[in-house]
């Protein structure tokens, strides 16, 4: 794997911390980054999953965290009823605009109904990893009786040609608390979330997705649009980290102009005792 170049920034006074806006300000445009150029990285994460799951007109696919919602839109051209929660306004209003029945809050009373699902998806890493145990609970509890839940992340950074990318976001985020997208990569973390949420593991795979933009102005886009970069952004300024961005992508910019990386995503199948 090629490994990207880096730079250094300049120094700053121990314990100082720049001011800078909230990267909150530019989240309805990275709302529709998000959902014209980063989506569609993961279709063949979702498809790969919809095939293996066979979804179509009998299922009933529940997405936790579904973003602008194309995952859900892929298994509503198969055919199956889908509904999805997205606490992030933004991303819920472009999932609105795509006539998709999405919730902010899955645990709210009058939010997702409380029938329960035949498949329930968890594609999208969530920003605190305190979240992933009851976030898991919640899918288990809306599946349905021997229904199943699939959970997914980034396969090992040494198969992933993004990874040195978005170590940006890490190096540039100071002391704040910079989220690790590899966390649920280490051999048995995604297991090990099954059990206290009462589900049993039911089949595994690895789908390649490659990362590829038409340029690099999409791709610093659409990377910053993930989320991951949001601590970074607040930390050391929004221009310093696209400029380390578009650094740290030299290594994959095509003699075309165009963007690639080559990554491995997995899938954990669990599935919902009687």
């Amino acid at each position: 794997m090629a490994s990207a170049r880096t730079t250094g920034t300049a120094a700053r006074p121990t314990g100082a911390r720049p001011h800078h806006p909230q990267p909150g300000a530019a989240r309805p445009a990275r709302a529709r980054d998000w959902a014209e150029i980063q989506e569609r990285m993961l279709v063949p994460l979702y498809e790969a999953v919809y095939d293996r799951m066979e979804v179509g007109p009998a299922s009933s696919v529940l997405g936790l965290g579904c973003r602008s919602g194309l995952a859900l839109l892929l298994a509503a051209g198969r055919g199956a009823q889908v509904a999805g929660q997205e606490p992030r306004d933004e991303l819920r209003e472009l999932a609105h605009g795509r006539r998709l029945r999405v919730c902010a809050e899955s645990r709210a009373p009058a939010a997702v109904p409380r029938s329960a699902h035949s498949l329930v998806t968890v594609f999208e890493q969530l920003p605190d990893p305190a979240e992933y145990p009851p976030v898991v609970a919640e899918a288990a509890r809306l599946a349905q009786p021997r229904g199943h839940v699939v959970l997914a992340a980034w396969g090992p950074p040494e198969r992933c040609e993004s990874a040195p990318v978005l170590d940006v976001a890490r190096r540039m985020a100071g002391r704040t608390t910079a989220r690790d997208p590899f966390e649920l990569s280490m051999p048995g973390a995604l297991e090990d979330l099954l059990a206290p949420a009462g589900l049993r593991p039911a089949g595994s795979g690895r789908v390649s997705c490659p990362f590829a933009y038409a340029d690099l102005d999409s791709a610093v886009r659409g990377l910053l649009s993930t989320g991951l970069f949001e601590p970074a952004e607040e930390f050391s300024g929004a221009s310093l980290v696209a400029k380390e961005l578009e650094e740290a992508l030299q290594p994959y910019l095509r003699a075309d102009g165009s963007v690639r990386m080559e990554n491995l995503f997995r899938y954990l199948i669990a599935e919902r005792p009687r």
